[in-house]
């Protein structure tokens, strides 16, 4: 029985070769992902360790990985007492800033948009890897005002060279400076991962954004010899002012890489959600493949049963061959992985992170999981034609039409009918829920309507298949009229064959409702909500300096001005969205629907709530809240509820001292201008621009400009989403290919009795290409109607968040359902020249 597996995968290896190429898509999926996102936490991993010392003074919360900037100081006196430490070698003040980008010599921000512009004074403290934190590479390092270092990447990005004069936006005021360009320098432990470094002289940073007080914002420690990171950091505990940490630079570099591991969990789980998508489609494939083989072969399977072999036996045998196809496969999608990975990095790369001096490691649980998922899909797949093949009787040896035994379709209707009622049932409970609870239920149906219609799929396309007919009949005669008959003669192949395409585009067509449905979502609340006729808002992912609403606030045209700020507190700890703004100029900004309690009660030491908030704490007007900021907590009151779905980008709204006793440093994400009611809008827009002209780190438009800022950036979302579910649709055409290429080889005699009665080649290709079109139109309609349900009813379970309007995008569903016959017609491209080639002899005489 080895000897007969193994002859059998030599002469089906065409066969079975795209089944194995669903294989391999799915692992390099899965590879590719885990191979990222390893480099990119090793980067970040060098970055954390390459920048920590042996001991890291600072205020508790500070400095962290995903800390933003914060606005608490220590006196230089400080740095005094530290250096009289016996255990102390070296003391190592220091002053960091986020939000100070290079402006290269074209005028665009350096770095792109997410990462940061970090800022700092000269440092020669060495890291926990021995190596100095900071080197310069060319140059010197600046001592005195107007002067700065930047790193070699940014230089080069940016055009610039020692001796030139560097444009930097700033955080502080002015926004805009010039400052000479003394040095180049390095991190000590490589790459910065698209962020950039400037390094000012120490006196000039404190004086320029600190209020020339001779402060820090941290303090890095090394040991004197023999000293250990724990005998060090306790030394130093019993001179720090309250509030001051000193902590081991092993427990700082824990801390960030937990930091670290919680978001390259959340960005590997979503990529692998979308492999497990192709896998799934890959086992329709593979089932399918797998049942045509086996039935094709089932004359030889009960000539085996009849010879002696047992159910075992036959059953062995049909796994081993999808073993042999899980391995191939696995092995070449783990190779074809690192290509996806570094795939991943160029794209990452267009949106700032350069991960170009990374490693790419390929780990053992990248190997091993490569291989589970491949091997244990394929298995998984080939156990039912496996059963189906174990059970035919050794007496069908002796017959001429042998027939695998199947399950009726009645059973596949019933079971498949029931898990449709456990997903509807899922979906409604889901509306009727709220939050994490209510999507997870929604998303459980889901998954159980699509595995529900894939096993009805097979009655369900009769009538559909019917039209087709029809309409084949009267278009292409006698050609149509057979395309039409072979696609319902086996309508459980043609359904599950569907299948696979239906269930990329279900979720395609869902994303676009959904993506449509949000973007006119937007319209409809700035339109209804938006006071203000401009909108400064930052352009690189960052704050940006509250010197320019103080500057647009003079203009003479200006009739008031909304600078709102962002923070990202826990609220019994998760992290929530909080917005700071003055009660008094949310009239310049927009209006917020109010439910309950009032606004103007906003006052220092009260809060805002979302509605739905609200009712998830179980608060009311006057109980008390509190935020954790990374400074500490802050316990506010409540006085207004506002409904959610509003312009406030937010569930909390707080005035700006609650974020400064939170330890943020005052910086603006975004500014309303509402103009005077006797000034031209054209006049405040000119004043506007010339304020920003020389600032590329943030943007101005008209509420117009504003609502299409949004959905660019939801637009470019489902593009993402597009192009990660585009793989399964790729898997379920070469699914089409698959199918009608094994559907001709079954039909090899049928072939040869057409051509020889007259069918002429081209015909034959018509046919098949027909066929190819049929399968695939009904995927595309049966996605299409499912997505169109999946997409109307995520749309109303979000629509406490925002999702207020329903916007089916029919055009683009015509789009999924055209390119669908396209890519019919190409997937019988093959197996339509193969049958056209067929000896009519040799196909008449074929068994």
């Amino acid at each position: 029985m080895l000897k007969v597996t193994w002859r059998n995968l030599l002469a089906r290896k065409v066969r079975l070769m795209l089944s194995g190429f669903a294989i391999v898509l799915g692992v390099a999926f899965v590879a590719g992902t885990m191979i990222f996102t390893d480099a990119m936490g090793g980067a970040f991993d060098d970055i954390i360790e390459g920048s920590t010392a042996d001991v890291e003074i600072g205020f508790a919360g500070a400095g962290d990985f995903d800390s933003a900037q914060d606005n608490r100081t220590m006196p230089a006196s400080v740095v005094d007492d530290l250096e009289a430490l016996p255990e102390v070698e070296s003391v190592h003040p220091q002053n960091a800033l986020q939000s100070i980008y290079i402006i290269g010599e074209n005028g665009k921000v350096v770095g792109g948009n997410g990462p940061p512009g970090l800022a700092f004074n000269p440092t020669t403290a060495t890291s926990l890897t021995g190596k100095p934190i900071l080197v310069t590479a060319e140059g010197e390092l600046p001592d005195g005002p107007n002067e700065v270092a930047i790193d070699v990447d940014a230089a080069e990005k940016a055009g610039y060279e020692v001796g030139d004069t560097v444009t930097l936006a700033t955080s502080g005021t002015p926004p805009t400076m010039k400052v000479k360009l003394t040095g180049l320098v390095e991190f000590g432990s490589g790459g910065l991962n698209g962020a950039t470094l400037t390094v000012f002289d120490t006196k000039f940073l404190q004086d320029t954004f600190f209020g020339g007080k001779d402060v820090y914002t941290s303090i890095s420690l090394n040991a004197a010899d023999g000293v250990s990171q724990e005998e060090l950091a306790a030394a130093a505990q019993e001179v720090l002012p309250k509030d001051v940490v000193a902590r081991t630079g092993d427990e700082s570099v824990k801390k960030n890489k937990a930091s670290l591991d919680e978001i390259m969990g959340f960005l590997k789980t979503f990529l692998l959600v979308f492999a497990g998508v192709a896998l799934v489609v890959g086992i329709f494939l593979i089932i399918n493949t797998f049942s045509i083989l086996v039935a094709q072969r089932s004359r030889e399977l009960a000539l085996l049963r009849a010879l002696g072999a047992s159910r075992g036996q036959v059953n062995r045998s049909v796994i081993t061959e999808a073993l042999v196809v899980g391995l191939v496969g696995s092995t070449v999608g783990l190779g074809l992985g690192y290509l996806l990975a570094l795939l991943l990095r160029f794209l990452f790369g267009r949106f700032g992170l350069d991960l170009g001096g990374a490693e790419f490691p390929v780990s053992g649980w990248t190997i091993f999981w490569s291989y589970a998922v491949g091997l244990v899909v394929t298995t998984i797949a080939a156990v039912l034609p496996a059963v189906r093949a174990s059970r035919i009787p050794p007496m069908a040896a002796l017959r001429d039409d042998v027939a695998l035994p199947e399950a009726t379709l009645r059973k596949r209707m019933i079971a498949g009918a029931v898990l449709v009622v456990l997903g509807a049932g899922g979906m409604i409970g889901g509306l009727a829920g709220s939050g994490t609870t209510g999507l997870v239920l929604i998303g459980a149906g889901i998954l159980f309507i699509l595995i529900g219609v894939a096993l009805m799929s097979a009655l369900l396309g009769r009538p559909l298949l019917s039209l087709f007919a029809v309409a084949y009949r009267r278009i292409f005669g006698s050609v149509g009229n057979l395309a039409a008959q072979n696609t319902l003669r086996n309508p459980r192949r043609t359904g599950a064959t569907a299948s696979a395409l239906m269930i990329g585009l279900a979720l395609m067509s869902m994303m676009s409702i959904f993506g449509s449905s949000a973007s006119a979502s937007t319209d409809a609340t700035i339109g209804k909500s938006l006071t203000s006729q401009f909108i400064v808002s930052n352009a690189v992912g960052q704050p940006f300096s509250p010197d320019v609403a103080r500057q647009i606030r003079k203009l003479p045209t200006v009739a008031g001005v909304a600078a709102l700020r962002q923070a990202f507190p826990k609220v019994d700890g998760k992290v929530v969205y909080a917005v700071a703004v003055k009660a008094e100029d949310l009239r310049f900004a927009f209006r917020v629907p109010v439910a309950s309690g009032s606004l103007d009660d906003l006052q220092p030491g009260t809060v805002a709530i979302s509605a739905n908030q609200a009712e998830n704490l179980g608060l009311d007007i006057g109980d008390p809240v509190t935020l954790e900021f990374q400074a500490g907590e802050v316990t506010l009151k409540v006085v207004a509820t506002f409904l959610d779905g509003g312009v406030v980008p937010g569930n909390y709204m707080v005035t700006p001292d609650t974020f400064v006793k939170g330890g943020m440093v005052p910086l603006d994400s975004m500014v309303f201008v509402t103009k005077k009611d006797d000034a031209e809008t054209a006049d405040l827009e000119a004043g506007i621009e010339r304020i920003t002209e020389d600032l590329p780190t943030v943007t101005v438009k008209d509420p117009e400009g504003f609502a299409d800022e949004q959905k660019t950036q939801i637009n470019q979302f489902l593009y993402m989403i597009y192009g990660l579910l585009g793989l399964s649709v790729i898997i379920a055409i070469l699914g089409v290919v698959n199918t009608l290429s094994l559907s001709v080889i079954e039909r090899t005699r049928e072939v040869g009795l057409l051509r020889a009665v007259g069918l002429s080649r081209r015909q034959l290709r018509t046919m098949i290409r027909l066929e190819s079109v049929v399968v695939a139109v009904f995927g595309a309609l049966l996605g299409m109607v499912m997505g169109v349900v999946f997409g109307s009813t995520l749309v109303w379970a979000l629509e406490d968040q925002g999702l207020t309007e329903l916007s089916i995008p029919w055009g683009m569903l015509a789009i999924f359902v055209l390119a669908s016959a396209v890519l019919g017609v190409l997937a019988a491209v093959f197996p339509a020249r193969r049958a056209a080639r067929l000896d009519v002899l040799k196909a008449i005489a074929t068994e």
